[in-house]
């Protein structure tokens, strides 16, 4: 079955209607919390402009970093949505907190055509839960910000293979729809991985290996190399006998 597409969205209408866009806004910060690559924010921004512009209540869920389940000043995601709101030229407002008399109370006031970014959810301890009930509760809070007549769009490609409250219970929730981003990034994948171009030469990187190895194993079946780069790299060293 097909997805729903962002597309079918704007055809149904979303002016004055809240939606809830699960983005990627997971940048790297330095000591003075200041954002050193925008490059996921800037991604975000078309699905984030089309709605607003089209006078729809857009409430912004991402994750940044890997807080355990509670409030972390470290990892707010503000300075995000700061980089957000810069690079956009949007109304930006920004929640002290998840689901909270913060982000409830925005919410509210929200009007057509202006932004809510919500805390980090994985400020939340429901958010990453292996506790199905646990996510689906927080799914639920998630989508009453959203209101009656609320809709869900997944833009984050970076976390759409994470069963977690803001990817794949709130799906279950409100009616959901695929972002132009991920749309993209599939297509993508899809030429990469069922008729790529040949040579086809795979460049990897990432600190994570245990997250890779599937991956790995499945571009050895098409590229014609794989370049394994980034923190991982070190794992694969100590397998071949290196200190």
């Amino acid at each position: 079955m097909p997805a729903f597409t962002l597309e079918d969205l704007m055809t149904k209408g979303v002016k004055g209607r809240t939606v809830l866009v699960r983005s990627d806004l997971n940048v790297p910060l330095d000591e003075e919390r200041n954002v050193t690559d925008a490059g996921r924010v800037k991604a975000s921004i078309p699905v984030i402009s089309r709605l607003a512009n089209a006078g729809a209540r857009v409430i912004v869920m991402a994750h940044l970093g890997r807080p355990k389940g509670e409030p972390d000043p470290a990892l707010s995601i503000r300075p995000a949505a700061e980089k957000l709101a810069e690079l956009s030229g949007l109304n930006v407002k920004v929640a002290e907190d998840v689901v909270g008399e913060s982000a409830q109370s925005l919410a509210q006031e929200l009007a057509d055509g202006e932004v809510l970014v919500i805390e980090n959810v994985r400020f939340e301890a429901g958010e990453t839960s292996k506790d199905d009930a646990e996510r689906e509760e927080l799914a639920k809070r998630y989508a009453a910000l959203a209101g009656e007549d609320g809709a869900y769009v997944d833009d984050a490609f970076g976390a759409v293979h994470r069963k977690h409250a803001s990817v794949f219970d709130i799906a279950r929730v409100l009616p959901a729809y695929q972002g132009d981003l991920v749309r993209d990034e599939l297509e993508v994948l899809k030429r990469l991985t069922v008729e790529p171009k040949r040579p086809f030469v795979v460049v990897l990187g990432g600190a994570k290996v245990s997250d890779k190895l599937a991956v790995i194993e499945r571009l050895l079946t098409v590229a014609d190399q794989i370049l394994v780069g980034g923190g991982m790299v070190f794992t694969f060293l100590k397998a071949k006998g290196y200190e």
